[in-house]
């Protein structure tokens, strides 16, 4: 059995998710995107949270522990990138908005 870490891996990074494509929503409604390229590297950070969850997700049901383990390691390392990522999002948001 994987350890306890994928189940909070998969529920927090689905959630994120739901962020990151507010993010880019929200971008496109107040037409900011054709100055700044933040979009894209939201959707980015999406794509590394989608894979976070599904390796987490393979983890929970593996039944191999040295599998589970190694699947459980790649979701926590893109989770945790997509988190960096994230930050970065936020200050450069930050930056820009503050300008105004």
């Amino acid at each position: 059995m994987p350890n306890k870490t994928s189940q909070h891996i998969l529920s927090a990074s689905a959630n994120l998710l739901g962020f990151c494509l507010i993010i880019i929503t929200s971008l496109h409604f107040i037409n900011k995107t054709e100055n700044y390229r933040v979009d894209d590297f939201t959707a980015l950070i999406a794509l590394l949270l989608t894979s976070s969850s599904f390796f987490s997700f393979i983890s929970i049901r593996s039944n191999n522990k040295k599998k589970g383990d190694l699947y459980e390691n790649i979701a926590d390392y893109l989770f945790g990138f997509s988190l960096l990522g994230i930050l970065g999002i936020i200050i450069f948001l930050t930056i820009i908005f503050w300008k105004k």
